[in-house]
């Protein structure tokens, strides 16, 4: 398949378009769609499959987040692909996802211009069932007319679980569609999720609404109401305290009260980014410094997990003893100027940087890296 390669940053994806009949072959439907006398039934979602299991869920499970998908809507779309002649039916794209990492092969001469790898299982679809589930209803009516019909496409490959389902939660945030506005949102309110992703969840929570958080109405929940400049993402902070989790997950669940280990670690959290914030001094939240960008607080937050787990207790005097362990990162402000920081940290991606800044911030503070277990405990 011909594909146009698009960097945007760190990400990478692609943007390609399918023939209307070959692109329903390619993708599979997770919720129910209806015409006048034809239905479309849903496919059985696989329980390992974590993302479209999310997305099914929250489409037709849970009462606070669903979604009445339309049978008008439908009936709509349908009646507009008879009736546009000159003007194209799908101008937008279709969002689709897979696990899969596809191979790319430029073009002999074109950087970003090649073949694209088609993935070995069907396409989840992140944004776009309602207009794929028209054209097929449309399709079966009308196949001659649908053959000329291509969808453009833009494909995500072989990112997580986590990375799918924040992209759909984000494109369906609006007052019509999901009336929460994001994915960690979804993790402490429905009763499907996972404990120890509500308990990630909830120490997120606190980070943003607690008065005594360094990071109080800084993370970017999308229906937030604080008017403060954003340092990250929700999405973002909660996989770092997800890791931190699912490594401790088997002494965690044995405790008789979640609420109150949360809130625990969520202190433990308070006290790191607080003597944190004393070492950067004045270059915290200082926009010509990447110290309280997503790359750096990640690092942090990743810190933190490997001093709690050597030295978490006393809790009595641990702020003040963090304090002076941090101390030493006010000699590296140099280095977390925005001015060359992607040269000194040079790294193939955000994943890779992260991972560097947090070997580095360890070395300085002479903490000892621990690496978190590969799954949870169970």
């Amino acid at each position: 398949m011909l594909a146009t390669r698009i960097r945007q940053k760190d990400g990478i994806f692609y943007l390609a378009s399918y023939p209307a009949k070959e692109i329903l072959s390619r993708v599979r439907f997770i919720s129910r769609f209806y015409d006048e006398d034809e239905q479309i039934v849903p496919q059985t979602v696989p329980q390992h499959d974590e993302i479209a299991q999310f997305i099914a869920r929250v489409e037709r499970t849970d009462a606070a987040f669903q979604r009445q998908l339309s049978r008008a809507k439908v009936r709509s779309l349908k009646n507009f692909y008879e009736m546009a002649v000159t003007q194209p039916p799908i101008p937008g794209t279709v969002l689709m996802f897979t696990s899969d990492t596809l191979t790319f092969r430029a073009l002999e001469g074109h950087d970003n211009i090649g073949h694209l790898q088609d993935p070995s299982s069907k396409y989840l679809i992140i944004d776009g069932q309602h207009r794929l589930a028209a054209l097929r209803f449309y399709l079966n009516e009308h196949p001659d007319e649908a053959k000329g019909i291509d969808v453009p496409c833009v494909i995500f490959d072989g990112r997580s679980e986590d990375f799918a389902a924040e992209m759909f939660v984000i494109i369906n945030s609006t007052p019509t569609r999901i009336n929460k506005s994001h994915l960690v949102d979804l993790y402490e309110r429905v009763s499907w999720a996972d404990p120890d992703r509500r308990f990630a969840a909830r120490i997120v929570d606190s980070l943003y609404a607690e008065g005594d958080s360094p990071l109080r109405y800084r993370i970017n929940r999308l229906g937030g109401r604080s008017q403060k400049d954003k340092w990250i993402l929700q999405a973002e902070i909660f996989n770092e305290l997800y890791r931190w989790v699912r490594a401790d997950w088997k002494k965690i669940k044995l405790v008789t009260n979640s609420y109150r280990e949360a809130e625990k670690y969520y202190c433990v959290v308070r006290d790191f980014l607080k003597g944190a914030q004393r070492a950067w001094g004045d270059t915290w939240a200082h926009e010509k410094y990447m110290v309280t960008k997503p790359v750096t607080l990640k690092a942090m937050i990743r810190v933190c997990a490997d001093l709690a787990r050597a030295d978490a207790d006393p809790v009595d005097g641990r702020a003040k003893r963090w304090e002076e362990r941090l101390s030493v990162w006010a000699d590296q402000q140099k280095s977390f100027k925005s001015e060359g920081f992607y040269e000194r940290f040079s790294a193939k991606g955000e994943v890779e940087r992260v991972a560097r800044i947090h070997r580095e911030l360890a070395r300085v503070a002479d903490i000892e890296i621990r690496s978190p277990a590969a799954k949870s405990g169970g």
